[in-house]
């Protein structure tokens, strides 16, 4: 018997996660750029978690703000496709976290977005990733993320 594949919103619904519209940008630029059948999003932050991950912030803590970074990019995902189930596959995602001078887990808090796609989209959603510390990010958030999908013109 084939294994049945959960629809993405679904499997958000299950973890708890509903996508709200996306946030407005704040700048002359837009939240992301459709090429052919590709997206580029712009990063996406956080409002929740500020500070330098390995200072104010744990490596936890950390994740779980690159979580949220994560389903802020689903939000701007879900808000041009309707449907997330027309993501074809995940292709990359750049991961800045706000590090502590001495801190060097930024892999690690990179999982909190990784794992996300990979529970919402299954195979789709393994992709390449750079994962690098930063001095400083806007509006000192701990985390921001950008990513790039393969997407396809119909359903699943």
């Amino acid at each position: 018997m084939e294994k049945q594949i959960k629809a993405p919103e679904q499997v958000l619904e299950e973890l708890g996660i509903k996508l709200e519209p996306p946030r407005e940008a704040v700048g002359n630029y837009v939240s992301h750029v459709r090429v052919g059948n590709l997206i580029f999003t712009s990063g996406q932050g956080v409002d929740n978690f500020h500070g330098k991950v390995g200072k104010e912030l744990t490596e936890e803590e950390g994740y779980q703000a690159a979580r949220q970074s994560m389903i802020n990019l689903l939000r701007v995902l879900k808000d041009e496709l309707g449907e997330l189930s027309r993501v074809k596959k995940v292709i990359k995602i750049l991961g800045m976290v706000n590090s502590a001078e001495n801190f060097t887990g930024q892999p690690k808090v990179l999982n909190g977005a990784s794992d996300l796609l990979m529970a919402v989209f299954g195979e789709r959603g393994r992709h390449a990733r750079s994962a690098v510390g930063m001095a400083q990010l806007p509006n000192n958030t701990a985390i921001e993320i950008e990513m790039i999908v393969e997407i396809q013109d119909g359903g699943t």
